[in-house]
């Protein structure tokens, strides 16, 4: 059987078309899944009951089961799912007044070892399909409540440029007036700073989000708490951003975790401040780090935050500080995940 959201529209059409049976039948199709959130095709009540029992002979919906739920007092929630290989991700719901951002993971685990991160802590074994990578989008849209799913950011397990070919279909699904209907501006893909997935992005003719992960600002430090640095430095990847900044006209968001005796100092600002300066689109997006005692990291005093946040604005840099959300659940990328395989 095939996972039925590994077909685009059309594709979809075709299918029905071989089977004698109307195009639009697929539009309809498409509004019980991503609109509705429908499970099961015996559901879709306005569909002939032939074509239905077509469907669950040929296709399936959703292939993942829920193995863990966690919930947070700032209203969080952090789902973990398992996997037809028993193979499990993560993905996140974070509510806020008018919107709710889903979290979502492309991979499980991850090849390039961030120290930040706990999830490569356990390697890398596979990229995610982008049938599975709806899959979560779906379980987050059914779970967010009163709310709507407004937004979705690739920033859970995995690094998404490390997939590119099935993270952009599904975020054309995302996407697509038929499908999720979630606008590009309302779709962050974060990277640990693959140039070539950069380049690819900027011929892309859709004006999603792009986030990239920096946490230093020299190379020898970046290369000690990011080791990607060591194939893309510093100077092409920045040199990449602004390629990509030209071409789009379309900012980039550069992350910054803040983690005590790490990159926290004000020589550290310094340092950001001259490396962004001749970005006209760049932002920088301050984050204390949230502890991950298997990777012995914390997080600065808010007072020091509060300092680096104003330098870097004195310096001329656009910056906001983004404040974690989820940390009595263990929110951050691969924590649930690392404690149930234990």
């Amino acid at each position: 059987m095939q996972d039925i959201k590994e077909l685009n529209l059309k594709e979809l059409e075709d299918r029905l078309l071989v089977r004698g049976m109307p195009k639009y039948r697929a539009k309809q199709i498409f509004t019980w899944i991503y609109k509705k959130g429908a499970f099961e095709f015996s559901a879709m009540s306005d569909l002939p009951v032939g074509l239905r029992n077509i469907l669950a002979q040929e296709f399936f919906i959703l292939d993942l089961k829920l193995a863990d739920l966690q919930n947070s007092a700032d209203g969080t929630t952090k789902f973990l799912f398992e996997l037809k290989d028993n193979s499990f991700v993560e993905a996140v719901n974070i509510p806020a007044a008018k919107r709710v951002t889903g979290c979502v993971s492309t991979q499980v685990g991850c090849k390039f070892g961030c120290r930040f991160c706990a999830s490569g802590l356990k390697g890398f074994k596979r990229n995610l399909s982008c049938g599975e990578i709806l899959d979560e989008v779906l379980y987050l849209k059914n779970n967010a409540g009163a709310a709507e799913l407004t937004h979705i950011v690739f920033m859970g397990t995995g690094e998404p440029l490390d997939n590119y070919d099935n993270l952009l279909k599904s975020i054309r699904l995302i996407n697509s007036p038929e499908g999720f209907n979630i606008g590009a501006r309302r779709i962050t893909i974060s990277t640990c700073g693959l140039i070539p997935g950069i380049e690819r992005l900027a011929q892309e003719k859709m004006q999603f989000e792009l986030s990239v992960s920096l946490h230093a600002a020299d190379d020898k430090a970046r290369s000690e708490i990011m080791p990607v640095n060591k194939a893309y430095p510093l100077k092409d990847l920045i040199q990449a951003c602004k390629v990509y900044m030209d071409r789009t006209n379309r900012q980039v968001t550069f992350e910054y975790i803040l983690a005590k005796g790490v990159n926290a100092e004000l020589a550290a600002a310094d340092k950001l401040i001259l490396l962004l300066k001749d970005l006209r689109l760049a932002k920088v997006n301050l984050i204390a780090a949230n502890p991950v005692p298997e990777l012995d990291i914390l997080a600065p005093s808010s007072a020091q935050v509060d300092k680096f946040k104003e330098h870097l604005f004195k310096g001329g840099i656009n910056v906001t500080l983004r404040r974690e959300r989820g940390q009595d659940i263990a929110a951050a990328c691969g924590q649930l995940r690392l404690k149930h395989e234990k």
